[in-house]
């Protein structure tokens, strides 16, 4: 409440919550984040109470705020890695988990029926009160987008007896995610043809790739974060034409950041930051990012 007392005239757009699958995952499920627990019996419940503290925060800016609220989800779109019954099953499962959990709640007021399932005795009863306002309507919503999950049955697998499969003939980034420009266009064109979805934001989108110390001139060459860009831009493109309603892109990140547990040794930045001065340095990926604005994506066919 107080931020939005105190910022509400500057800032006309206000996200309650940034990546709640990140904190639930990896904060109460794979422990690899802060608080760093493995407790399955917590990791639904952890989701809700994350679910209700976005309901309440709406509520708080519907009664002070006079823009725009929403949230900020981070979707990877599933695909099986054959047409199998079990790889089939096993992609619902992995979506449902990754993708539904948070967005069903907030755009159409249930959980997916796969998740009392998929938890079993670890499924918390939930109060329809609840669902109603989680399911509030918001002003819009924000997709991070990285990469897909290419998804197999794998008994062995906790929870889900799912796992992703590497893609042998693909570009993967430092963080071990396969680079694939289309599921971007998959994930907007899914929320658009299955939900009553309000306008789309991407909110993040980018790659973390080795960039190679400055050269004599002073510039960081980063070819593959552009092309990254290019063929991102490119499948958002491809949205927009066909009618899906998108109002901004973001990309991830301005700078060269702390990366949650990898501190700094994962560079997203389209600025390189050296560590031991604080110099900052536009890269290529910064110079073509500057011609995709100015020319409003006319540069995106054209060669880096």
């Amino acid at each position: 409440a107080t931020l939005v007392r105190v910022l509400d005239d500057r800032v006309p757009y206000w996200a309650t919550l940034n990546e709640p699958w990140v904190v639930m995952d990896g904060g109460y499920f794979n422990g690899g984040l802060a608080p760093g627990h493995r407790n399955l019996f917590v990791v639904p419940r952890v989701a809700h109470n994350l679910l209700r503290a976005h309901a309440r925060a709406v509520e708080v800016y519907r009664a002070l705020g006079r823009h725009a609220v929403g949230i900020v989800l981070n979707l990877e779109p599933k695909y099986p890695a054959t047409d199998s019954e079990e790889d089939r099953a096993a992609t619902a499962r992995a979506d449902a988990y990754m993708n539904r959990l948070f967005v069903e709640p907030v755009l159409a007021g249930r959980y997916p029926d796969l998740l009392p399932e998929i938890f079993g005795e670890a499924w918390p009863e939930i109060a329809g009160a609840d669902l109603e306002r989680i399911a509030a309507p918001l002003d819009f919503l924000g997709v991070n987008y990285y990469t897909r999950g290419v998804t197999a049955f794998d008994p062995g697998t906790p929870l889900l007896q799912a796992k992703t499969v590497p893609q042998p003939a693909s570009t993967y980034t430092e963080m071990g995610w396969e680079v694939y420009p289309d599921g971007l266009y998959d994930t907007l064109a899914w929320l658009h043809h299955n939900y009553d979805v309000p306008p789309l934001f991407i909110t993040e989108n980018g790659a973390a790739f080795y960039d190679p110390p400055r050269c004599s001139n002073g510039c960081v060459d980063d070819p593959l974060r552009v092309e990254y860009f290019r063929t991102h831009l490119q499948a958002l493109r491809r949205a927009l034409a066909d009618g899906i309603d998108v109002r901004g892109y973001f990309a991830w990140s301005l700078l060269d950041n702390f990366e949650w547990s990898y501190g700094y040794t994962k560079r997203f930045g389209i600025v390189h930051v050296d560590y031991a001065t604080l110099a900052r340095t536009p890269k290529a990926s910064a110079r073509f990012y500057t011609r995709v604005i100015a020319s409003n994506g006319a540069c995106l066919d054209e060669g880096s």
